[in-house]
């Protein structure tokens, strides 16, 4: 059996335009894989921490000297690696903030980026034979051509956490002048269509 994981990182539900690509994705993925399993992972609704001084410790130390406290501690962590993991092909849905992602999603990251779990010790990354798709909404234009190309921070940093941690296969949906949806130029479900041929290759 397939699966899917959706990771979603906006915070503005019904007006996001990363989750109505998601949505999108997520339909055409189900058609195309009918015995499959969606799991999804909202950041908005998970109770996600910052990294703190409790959690490294943890980290920082051996599993078999865990204390109830440590593995306490780790439990969202480990769950989140599981889900990453358990998965075949992962999608991260997220807007673009100040030319980066999201801290909601820079904090999923630091989450699932654990030695021994997703990074070898050697450095090498553990999750192999994954695919990834990012769905990336953004009020600028950053891809080739473009005048500020060289601020496309997101898709760089995304593009490399996923290598780090093993996944290469890594396809970036970039719907660039999302902004022209918040000023009512473009209605919603014309710009989402835009991207609708990227969207059922990937999901196929």
């Amino acid at each position: 059996m397939r699966r899917l994981l959706v990771v979603e990182a906006s915070p503005r539900g019904g007006h996001s335009i990363s989750r109505n690509l998601t949505r999108r994705f997520v339909a055409r993925w189900r058609s195309t894989h009918p015995d499959g399993e969606v799991v999804e992972r909202d950041l908005m609704q998970t109770d996600l921490p910052f990294v703190t001084a409790p959690w490294l410790q943890a980290y920082f130390t051996p599993p078999e000297r865990h204390s109830e406290e440590m593995k306490a501690v780790l439990r969202l962590s480990d769950e989140l690696v599981a889900e990453l993991l358990a998965t075949d092909h992962v999608v991260i849905a997220t807007p673009v903030y100040n030319y980066n992602v999201p801290a909601a999603l820079k904090a999923w990251i630091d989450h699932v980026v654990r030695k021994g779990l997703t990074l070898g010790m050697d450095g090498k990354g553990l999750v192999t034979g994954k695919k990834a798709t990012v769905l990336l909404a953004s009020g600028g234009v950053y891809t080739e051509g473009s005048p500020i190309r060289d601020r496309d921070i997101a898709t760089q940093y995304l593009r490399l956490i996923l290598n780090v941690v093993g996944i290469t296969d890594v396809t970036v949906v970039a719907a660039g002048n999302a902004k022209s949806v918040d000023t009512g130029e473009t209605g919603m479900d014309e710009f989402v269509s835009r991207f609708e041929a990227e969207i059922e290759a990937e999901a196929a």
